[in-house]
């Protein structure tokens, strides 16, 4: 029979050992307490109101009674098939696109302006066209209100002075000016924005890879072209992203100046959730509206994410 050889370990071995064992489990410990926070959060503030919500879609429910009205998903069927939140899901898409078009190669143009132009008082202007997005929502809204007024307001004052005939214009109740005048404030309030984040990506590209294109004989517009914009398209590609979210997101700015109207003109998808489930007391549909938009987005973050985002970080 063979003998078992015994290992027996000296006091300082097994002192490392659990040492190391020791600093193991504190590590983890660690990481457990820096992401439980984090995690209970997410939890209770995202994970939980949309397991809520997708619970309550499938109810007639008006938020005060028990739920036992099931009807399954005709809150869905109901909500893709009216008219009113088609036109709301389309007045979205004017607005993202008209700020893709116009408001984001506006802050583009006043950044390359500020950077790169020799203007005297830079500061005093980059002050000026930031502080629109200094104010919050409301009192924006607010300022255009009295700007929009058909009466005695400041813009149609404005075009009074230079076209004495003028007769004045309603912006904010006609069926063909709404959502235009809704699109410049929004513009206004949040082009500073983009702005910052122009400027700060131009104030990261070396100058010296400019002067060497135009060195090689390129004039400013080819720089701009292929020089200046390429070396941008990270800053450009976040700017999108945040655009594109905030296009689906506005509430407080069009709640205040129309509430949605004239004849649901400037109904937009958050304004729609609003009226209609809140307040008509109708919180079943209005959580397959809210689970609807909560699925737009997520799965236009992830997309972008995915594919443009991605290949922006390897190239």
């Amino acid at each position: 029979m063979d003998e078992s050889r015994v290992m027996v370990q000296s006091p300082s071995t097994a002192r490392n050992t659990t040492d190391k064992r020791r600093a193991q489990w504190n590590k983890v410990v660690l990481i457990i307490a820096c992401l439980l926070p984090g995690f209970v959060l997410l939890t209770t503030f995202l994970i939980i109101p949309i397991g809520q919500a997708s619970y309550y879609s499938l109810y007639d429910w008006n938020g005060l009674g028990p739920l036992d009205d099931f009807i399954g998903l005709e809150n869905y069927q109901r909500a893709v098939t009216q008219e009113v939140f088609q036109g709301a899901i389309r007045h979205s898409f004017i607005i993202m696109g008209l700020s893709l078009l116009i408001q984001l190669p506006l802050a583009m143009v006043l950044a390359l302006i500020l950077v790169r132009g020799q203007l005297r008082f830079q500061r005093f202007f980059r002050t000026l066209f930031f502080l629109p997005y200094v104010f919050s929502e409301i009192v924006a809204a607010y300022i255009w209100l009295y700007v929009y007024n058909p009466r005695g307001g400041l813009l149609n004052e404005f075009l009074v002075f230079f076209n004495p005939e003028y007769a004045g214009t309603a912006w904010l109740t006609g069926l063909n000016t709404v959502l235009i005048a809704i699109f410049v404030v929004l513009t206004w309030k949040f082009f500073g924005f983009h702005m910052l984040l122009y400027m700060a990506g131009l104030q990261n590209i070396s100058k010296e890879v400019e002067d060497s294109a135009r060195v090689a004989g390129a004039n400013e517009l080819q720089v701009l072209r292929y020089v200046t914009i390429p070396m941008m398209r990270d800053t450009i590609t976040l700017t999108v992203f945040l655009s594109i979210l905030g296009s689906f997101q506005q509430f407080i700015v069009v709640w205040i100046l129309t509430e949605g109207g004239p004849a649901y003109r400037s109904e937009l998808i958050v304004t729609y959730l609003y009226k209609f489930g809140i307040q008509r007391m109708q919180l079943g549909y209005g959580s397959a509206l809210a689970v609807i938009l909560f699925t737009m987005t997520l799965l236009f973050s992830i997309g972008y994410q995915r594919v443009v985002l991605r290949r922006t970080m390897t190239d």
